[in-house]
Parts: C-alpha cells; structure tokens; sequence
C-alpha cells in the first residue's frame, strides 16, 4: 500500500510539472505509458497517440480549429487558444522585474534573460549566443545559406518568415502601418516607429564620446565609425573604403557607369537619387535654402554653406603652394591648376585648353562669333 500511495504521489508531481498544452488525462497517460507513437511520414516520435494526431497535420495541412473572429485556423487547439489572447488582449504572465506582460510563459521565459543576461543558446560555428533558440536557427542559416521561405512572384528566397511577408509587400504595394500625424505609410512597423520620433523630436540613441544623437540605432553605429576610423565597405577595383554599405554601391556605379536615376523631364540620369532630386530644382525652380542674413537661397544645402561664408569670411580651403585660401574646394582644385599647369578642358576647333569649363565655354564664343561673321 505505501509503494502504491508513492507512485500516485510521483505521477501527481510528474503531471503538475509539465508545461504542455495538453489535458491533465494525456499527462497521465504520457506518465504511465511507455508505448511510443510513430509518425509514418517523418519517423517523429511521441508517447500518445493524440499528440500524433495533431503532428501528422503539418503533412496534411490540415487545420480544424478556426478563429470566429478573422478566421484563421489551427492545427491544434492549444494554439488556437493562443490566438485567442491576441483578440482578447489577456496577458497572463508579468515580469516582477519591469511592466512587461505577456501572452505565452514562453515569452516571459524569454524576456526575464533580458535582465539577467543569460543567453544559453550558442552558435557551434562562430562565438554568437542568444537568449531565444529560434533566434540561434536563424543565425546558423547564416552559416548554412539556408533559405526555406520563397517568394512565389520572383527569385528572392529568405531566411526568415517575416523577411518574405515583408518582401511581399513590395509586389502587392502594401502598407499597412500608417502615421496617424502626417498620413505616410510603411511596410514595417519598425520604419514606422522611426518615423514617428520625426513628429516627436526623439532622439534616444546618443554618442558617448561626443554627445550626438540621433532617432536610429544604424545611424550611430554609422557615427561611431568617425571615432574608430573604421570604413569596413571596399571597393574591390580601385581600393575605396566607406563607412555604409549604400556609399559603396554609390561608388561602384563610377566604374560601372551605371546611373540607374533619371529625370522624367529631359532624360538627364544620375548615379543616385540625391542627384536627381537636386536636379528637378532646375525644371521645377524650388529653393528650399534660404539665408537668414539676407535674401539669398538655393536649390542645394552646400550652396547655402558655402554661401553663408561670405557672411562669416571663414576660408577653409588653402593652397599648400602658396598663401591664396578659398570658401569653395572646386575654387581651389581650379587654383592649384595654376601651380600644376593641368588644363583638363580641351577646345574641339582649336588647340587652346583652360583650367576650369567656365573659361572653355567663354572660349568657344570666340568661335561661334566668328561663324557668325563669316556668314554675314
């Protein structure tokens, strides 16, 4: 009678230990049986026959529990009641740290190592460790080049779920996460909060070295790279180094010739969008740069800097042959042609050549005046 009273009290232990999703009867029966269960399509492996039941319904696609209220639908009714907190807004599990709360134990399980630190999950190839294990399987498909999820539209392949409903917006031009100030719309909720410190001022990322600040994590790991001198983006035909990725395909594009921007107006095309966007200034006559000593404005910010030195007399381009200094750098590339003798703009009529094109084009009038006489 003791040995039996023992063993209930060890099932009773075992059942009220487990973290399943599954009723307190198939605790017990997982407790008592030793039979195992075969999946006859995958050879998965269980100890009931209704945990089978619902595994074989990732090979059938099955799904018979719906959500009354969007519909969707599960393979097992667990996750449906998951779900269901998702409508309902139940978030039974809290953190005795901060104010998080959550849906799933799971999650809090998680969240707690954001405190403590710990983070048991290691990458075998690299020395990457994480907190969360679906965050190491995404990691080692790094590694592997694994792509499992593919778009149906095009060739683009991901290594994670939300990377390819995300990529899918770009064929279906949805935009489901809108600013409720200014009406502009993204594709991801993490642009959106970004967006938004533009309305707000906020600027919670800061520079321990030199006190900037700036409203994205990626624009000062940028601005750390002015500290460390770090250019970690190489040009493999000529050796140019930069700070961003974006820079350097900016860059490339003065090998290739490519100019991928163009202007719907009169054709003219640039190697980046910035270009571009200056250049409609001439067709549209927007100058969104105004001085505010006098009545000056531009179409450019670097014309307004450079404008503004008239004001200050500041000069900080100097001649390293000689005591002249300039407000401009193309004033002085065009001086030290002076020093050097280069004469880069050639006359296609004669054999004159000039150190800037402003005195080629003063040039060629002297041509075209001369035509002009000749055929009076």
């Amino acid at each position: 009678m003791e040995n039996l009273s023992e063993k209930k009290l060890y099932l009773h232990k075992a059942c009220d230990s487990s973290h399943s999703n599954f009723s307190q009867k198939e605790k017990l029966e997982e407790s008592m049986n030793t039979k195992l269960y075969s999946c006859e399509v995958c050879g998965y492996t269980c100890k009931f026959k209704s945990r089978l039941i619902g595994h074989r319904r990732k090979h059938t696609g099955e799904k018979p529990f719906p959500c009354k209220i969007c519909g969707f639908s599960f393979a097992i009714k667990s996750c449906l009641a998951r779900h269901m907190q998702r409508h309902t807004g139940e978030k039974p599990y809290s953190c005795k740290v901060c104010e998080y709360s959550c849906a799933r134990k799971s999650m809090l399980v998680n969240h707690l190592r954001t405190h403590t630190g710990e983070k048991p999950y290691s990458c075998e190839v690299c020395s990457y460790s994480c907190s969360e294990k679906s965050s190491l399987v995404m990691h080692v498909r790094k590694h592997t080049g694994e792509k499992p999820y593919s778009c149906e539209v095009c060739d683009s392949s991901f290594i994670m779920q939300s990377h390819l409903v995300e990529h899918m917006r770009t064929h279906t031009g949805e935009k489901p996460y809108s600013c409720e100030v200014c009406g502009s719309s993204f594709t991801r909720k993490s642009n959106l909060v970004i967006h938004l410190r533009t309305h707000t001022g906020e600027k919670p990322y800061s520079c321990e070295e030199c006190g900037y600040y700036c409203s994205r994590k990626y624009s000062l790991v940028i601005h750390m790279r002015t500290h460390t001198g770090e250019n970690p983006h190489c040009c493999e035909v000529c050796g140019y180094s930069s700070t961003t990725k974006s820079s350097l395909i900016i860059h490339m594009r003065t090998h290739t010739g490519e100019k991928p921007y163009s202007c719907e107006i009169c054709g003219f095309s640039f190697a980046n969008k910035s270009g571009l966007v200056v250049h409609m200034r001439t067709h549209t006559g927007e100058k969104p740069f105004s001085c505010e000593m006098c009545e000056y404005s531009c179409a450019q910010k670097s014309l307004l800097i450079s404008h503004m030195r008239t004001h200050t007399g500041e000069k900080p381009y100097s001649c390293e042959m000689c005591e002249y200094s300039c407000t401009v750098k193309s004033s002085l590339v065009i001086h030290v042609r002076k020093h050097t003798g280069e004469r880069p703009y050639f006359c296609n009529i004669c054999d004159s050549s000039f150190i800037s094109n402003s005195r080629l084009v003063g040039h060629m009038r002297t041509h075209s005046g001369k035509h002009t006489q000749e055929r009076t």
